[in-house]
């Protein structure tokens, strides 16, 4: 059975929805029909976990964790294809990394990099949104270890996530560097063209096929007032249970929900220098060793007014 040539590896909330959504239309790339299988953050034929954080047991319900079901992802791939996949936490995942490497060892990886402070943002407004944040950007930071030693799932892991240095650094460890094509998320939105050509190399396949990207969907953000919270509490006490019912009465439960808690959702206001600078400290380090790891400058990380994206960093009463 067939398995991947090329896996898209992370990072979450970096444009690989998007990035995934490109690739699809060139002629010679196969993509899976489920765009995030994360196969390999589970060990050969071991289901996920069933509980963790709010809304957590409905997303392991979808990990494709059998490898016949995996390969059959890729079946109806054309003779030739270039086939390839997105799970973005398989960056973050070490045991991932060595995992992929056992399976397919000839794979070539792709790791998208956001400014870390606005991938966790983006993280955090995307479980706010939601109805499953209930604390405000920094306090979740603040709890990140509680909720890890907790078990919840990886998309909690605001800080976690954006330490692409010591991703990097234990991923060369497995990987030769040639076989791993490190992008920047700005330049994806800014130059996709170009950084399109430059996937199609790396993979071997045509250029100039593809030459933009996909707008990407930001969920509104939902007002701070006290309806707002009620529907928020009731989103969070479905995610509990939700996994006890088929996907499709979930949906038609959660949907009107949504729309209720979004009906007077507004834009999102930018983080300010001094939130910035504090969510700062988190990375500074890391930022350091990633220019070590990959000889490149991430300066522009370090600036306490960098945010370019409408960051928000909204205070949610407890």
């Amino acid at each position: 059975m067939p398995l991947p040539d090329f896996l898209i590896i992370g990072a979450p909330k970096a444009g690989t929805t998007a990035l995934y959504a490109a690739l699809r239309a060139h002629p010679e790339i196969f993509m899976s029909p489920v765009k995030e299988p994360r196969f390999f953050l589970c060990d050969p034929d071991t289901p996920p976990p069933r509980r963790g954080g709010p809304g957590d047991a409905q997303t392991y319900q979808e990990y494709v964790w059998r490898r016949g079901d995996y390969e059959a992802l890729f079946a109806a791939a054309p003779p030739g294809s270039v086939k390839g996949e997105a799970s973005p936490f398989y960056l973050w995942d070490r045991a991932a990394h060595r995992r992929i490497r056992q399976l397919i060892p000839h794979a070539k990886l792709i790791a998208v990099l956001r400014d870390p402070i606005e991938r966790a943002y983006s993280n955090w407004a995307h479980l706010y949104s939601a109805g499953l944040e209930t604390h405000d950007l920094l306090s979740a930071c603040e709890q990140e270890p509680a909720r890890v030693r907790a078990g919840w799932a990886p998309f909690w892991r605001y800080v976690e996530l954006g330490r692409y240095g010591e991703q990097l650094r234990d991923l060369y460890r497995v990987f030769p560097r040639e076989r791993v094509l490190v992008l920047r998320y700005r330049d994806l939105r800014e130059r996709p063209a170009d950084v399109l050509d430059d996937i199609a190399r790396f993979l071997g396949v045509r250029t100039g096929t593809i030459c933009e990207i996909p707008v990407e969907n930001v969920r509104p953000h939902p007002p701070e007032n006290r309806r707002a919270r009620a529907l928020t509490a009731v989103l969070r006490m479905g995610s509990r249970i939700g996994h006890l019912f088929p996907p499709r009465l979930r949906e038609l439960a959660r949907t009107p929900l949504l729309g209720a808690l979004h009906r007077e959702a507004g834009p999102r206001p930018p983080l300010t220098a001094a939130q910035r600078a504090v969510l700062l400290r988190y990375f500074e380090a890391d930022i350091a060793l990633l220019e070590e790891v990959t000889g490149q400058s991430f300066e522009s990380w370090r600036t306490a007014n960098a945010g370019s994206e409408g960051a928000l960093l909204a205070t949610i009463p407890r």
